[in-house]
């Protein structure tokens, strides 16, 4: 898998030194990216909106009803 940022690189690195990685992992993620020119930071995800669903009105129909029958 690529690097996406040029800040996921040098974490990377930093994990490469620290021993948490190994450098075979590194070096396969440095390939996979190559010479690309990579963003300081990633962008972040944008979140999905939901659509909205009318509600069905229950009582909107019953106190007409109720309504009516009153009036008689």
């Amino acid at each position: 898998m690529p690097f996406k940022s040029q800040a996921q690189r040098r974490k990377f690195a930093q994990l490469l030194v620290e021993g948490k990685i190994s450098a075979e992992t590194f070096e396969e993620w440095n390939r996979e990216t190559g010479a690309r020119k990579l963003p300081e930071h990633a962008a972040r995800k944008t979140a999905r909106t939901r659509k909205r669903v009318p509600r069905k009105r229950k009582n909107a129909a019953r106190s007409r009803k109720t309504k009516r029958t009153r009036r008689k």
